[in-house]
């Protein structure tokens, strides 16, 4: 088990489901991966649902806000980064060529947050931790087990976040079939990130993606695309690591499955 009560600064914690049809996107995960479903209302008319396993939080997943959908902006997973002060983190930001989307403020009693669009485009929300300590299962399957920046500008990206997570830096090697950057923090690989692909229409932006562990990504993404996932990446290998396919949920919000190499 991968239990945690607590996150070191610069752990990607938190993954969130942003979407258009809430309740058709709860639906849908809880299928695919067995959890569990707690709802918390966070307005006269809305509510939090938070995916469980055991009991323990992994997830959560919210109705898109209006002033999201008019924009155009898709259904998407949001991702979390802890960090020990958001306000001293939020200005670090800024001062490395970020954009302030949302500035720091307290999410009741849960914690502290800002949400940053780093300077090549991707969107990373800051989380300080109070009551909530984000995800309290990580890299099992149904949790989340790997964070992955597809990014216009690989250079000016690294150099952001090295500098304000503290993250280190493993670039692929030459044997790799495309240029690859790992992320560590604390010591423990967490985060990769590679060049958009040449085809990728130019309105489309960078952005973060999360990994899902599964037992098998082969079965994992027939599950998926059974209950009105698209594939777009069928399970592929990566030597020596394990099995990865990138779907889109019956919403659009693409994520991907992952298998260990056992």
């Amino acid at each position: 088990m991968t239990e945690f009560s607590s996150h070191q600064p610069g752990t990607v914690s938190w993954a969130e489901l942003a979407t258009t049809d809430q309740q058709g996107g709860v639906a849908f995960y809880r299928a695919l991966f067995d959890w569990e479903v707690a709802e918390q209302p966070i307005g006269p008319s809305e509510v939090y649902s938070m995916f469980q396993l055991r009991g323990q939080e992994v997830g959560a997943a919210y109705s898109m806000r209006e002033d999201e959908r008019k924009l155009g902006v898709p259904p998407h997973w949001n991702l979390y980064v802890t960090v020990g002060s958001v306000d001293e983190s939020a200005r670090r930001a800024q001062e490395l060529g970020g954009t302030l989307l949302a500035p720091p403020f307290d999410v009741m009693d849960a914690g502290r947050m800002a949400v940053v669009k780093d300077p090549t485009g991707a969107i990373i929300q800051l989380w300080e931790a109070k009551r909530s300590i984000g995800a309290k299962i990580l890299t099992e399957p149904g949790a989340l087990c790997w964070s992955e920046l597809t990014t216009r500008d690989p250079a000016g990206a690294k150099a952001f976040y090295t500098a304000l997570f503290g993250w280190t830096a493993k670039e692929s090697g030459a044997d790799s079939p495309m240029p690859y950057t790992e992320f560590s923090s604390n010591g423990q690989p967490g985060v990769g990130m590679l060049k958009m692909p040449e085809h990728m229409p130019e309105h489309v932006p960078s952005y973060w993606m999360p990994y899902f562990q599964v037992l098998d990504c082969d079965a994992a993404t027939a599950k998926a695309t059974g209950l009105g996932a698209s594939v777009m990446v069928p399970p592929t290998d990566i030597s020596n690591t394990g099995r990865f396919s990138i779907l889109s949920d019956p919403q659009g919000a693409m994520f991907a499955a992952f298998t260990f190499k056992s």
